[in-house]
């Protein structure tokens, strides 16, 4: 039986949580189930509004969707809710401006499928290695692929987190998606960027590929993000989809 555990905290420095979470490994609509990570961008109130709006919206629209692919669906789900926040946010002052990330994922007969906009990031993690499935659009990766910035530098430290797509920002926007194999023993995460940039990759295996329940991997990757700084808000959502013999969750 597949598991999973969501988890999200506000971090050391922010006064409001901006990141939103989803976790269903039950059906959804036509999909047999569902992740969500979204985190929010804009004002005080705008980024909150955002990545709630996005998440509770694509839940909604897919639950209603009684029969489809999990891409297809994914996509026209996306569309459908990029239009009502763009539009919320030309029609609102308090919230011109906002947009959030978006990483999506159905695992479905022993495949995964992943959707992203923005930073926010899906790995699959299995034993000794860990693998970034998802890839990010922001600045510093843009410039890392023309060859024009190093990653890890200072320059990419300090820029990193200028993303390049988002939801909600424009009349259009276009997820990438992703499609992988599972095999038995690999774990999927799910999260936001204040996780990622407070802990490092190898750590993140090692958590995950480590003893203990879904549930204390996620709180064990939440202290460490807040250990490491905790500047930003938290969101991990960690699913096995066989269960390896850890213990209910």
């Amino acid at each position: 039986m597949m598991q999973a555990y969501a988890l999200t905290d506000t971090g050391r420095v922010r006064s409001m949580n901006q990141d939103y979470i989803y976790a269903s490994p039950e059906t959804v609509g036509s999909l047999p189930t569902l992740f969500l990570v979204s985190d929010g961008m804009g004002g005080h109130q705008a980024g909150d509004y955002a990545s709630r709006y996005a998440v509770e919206n694509l839940v909604v629209y897919l639950t209603r969707k009684k029969e489809g692919a999990p891409v297809p669906l994914l996509s026209e789900g996306i569309r459908e809710i990029n239009t009502g926040l763009y539009s919320e946010s030309l029609n609102r002052e308090e919230l011109n401006g906002m947009g959030c990330t978006l990483v999506a994922a159905v695992v479905d007969d022993g495949i995964l499928y992943a959707a992203n906009i923005g930073d926010s990031r899906l790995y699959l993690i299995h034993e000794n290695e860990i693998r970034q499935v998802t890839k990010d659009h922001s600045y510093v990766e843009e410039m890392v692929a023309l060859g024009k910035m190093v990653r890890g530098s200072a320059d990419y430290n300090r820029r990193k987190n200028i993303i390049t797509r988002a939801l909600g920002i424009g009349k259009t926007v276009e997820a990438d998606f992703f499609e992988v194999e599972l095999e038995p023993g690999d774990y999927i995460l799910l999260c936001s960027d204040g996780l990622t940039n407070m802990v490092s990759d190898e750590r993140i295996r090692a958590v995950v590929a480590g003893s203990g329940t879904l549930k204390e991997k996620a709180r064990r990757l939440i202290c460490e993000a807040n250990e490491g700084g905790g500047m930003d808000n938290i969101a991990v959502v960690l699913v096995e989809p066989e269960e390896g013999g850890t213990g209910p969750c």
